[in-house]
């Protein structure tokens, strides 16, 4: 499998302060680690609730510039549909701790899920950064492909063009989707990793 770095501009290089994420936690090839996490309704969901489905998890702050750029075009919410429609489980986890940015709770999640329109299969919960930290997971978006193994088939960005304009995912090589579509056709992933680009995940 090739493994490709981006040119990430300086503004979204940014810090994740004391608690160092180190980026191969969830590294491609490997077991994707077991969590556990309440849904938005506080339903209790499991990574081995699907195993022997293909799994995204996209790390999700809708006050993020980068995450807005994705939801505000719908290219996020097409992808999910898209591939929910094929059987995929999606999953976004907002690591978000209470008082930072991105983190909702209670009807105003419910709603803010509703407003943002998506299609993910749920979006989960992870107040205390532990399923983020044990992903490795340091932007939002940060993207993650699992496949029915239970194994990383891909990590990093959503796309090749780390910015906040929405213009450019015209432009854009999108590896998630090529990642999913090759997996789903029986074919390898060509770009197994990338360098996820975004903000930094709020951890506690």
């Amino acid at each position: 499998m090739r493994t490709i770095s981006l040119a990430i501009p300086l503004l979204v290089l940014v810090s994740i302060g004391a608690r160092a994420i180190a980026a191969d936690r969830a590294a491609v090839g490997a077991p994707a680690p077991a969590f556990t996490l309440p849904d938005a309704a506080g339903k209790s969901r499991s990574l081995a609730d699907f195993r022997g489905k293909y799994v995204v998890l996209e790390w999700v702050n809708f006050g993020c510039p980068f995450v807005r750029k994705h939801y505000d075009s719908g290219n996020m919410q097409d992808l999910q549909k898209l591939y929910t429609s094929s059987g995929v489980v999606w999953l976004s986890i907002c690591s978000s701790a209470p008082g930072k940015q991105g983190y909702f709770e209670g009807n105003e999640l419910t709603e803010r899920i509703a407003e943002e329109k998506s299609s993910a299969t749920a979006y989960l919960v992870d107040t205390e950064g532990n399923v983020g930290q044990a992903y490795g997971a340091m932007t939002t978006p940060h993207m993650y492909i699992i496949n029915p193994q239970g194994r990383v088939i891909y990590a990093g960005g959503i796309d090749d063009k780390a910015s906040t304009k929405k213009e450019d995912l015209k432009t854009a090589v999108n590896y998630v989707r090529e990642a999913l579509n090759a997996a789903l056709a029986g074919k390898p992933v060509v770009v197994a990793t990338s360098t996820p680009y975004g903000c930094s995940v709020k951890y506690k």
